[in-house]
């Protein structure tokens, strides 16, 4: 994911969802499951990292207000 293409957390959550909601549709071809999962992948790891990144400015905000 390229810098200007950078989804808000909520945004990617938010597509991520809509995948999860599409491979549920048994009515999709392969190629379509496999590229959607592909999709879901990359914005799984986008949201991981976010979360990761949010977890450790809480953590350094608590050491310094201890």
């Amino acid at each position: 994911m390229d810098q200007k293409e950078r989804p808000s957390f909520e945004e990617a959550l938010n597509k991520l969802e809509e995948i999860v909601s599409k491979l549920e549709d048994e009515s999709i071809t392969l190629e379509e499951s496999v590229t959607l999962y592909e999709e879901g992948v990359k914005l799984s790891k986008f949201c991981t990292e976010i979360l990761n990144d949010a977890e450790l400015r809480i953590e350094q905000v608590n050491e310094v207000n201890s």
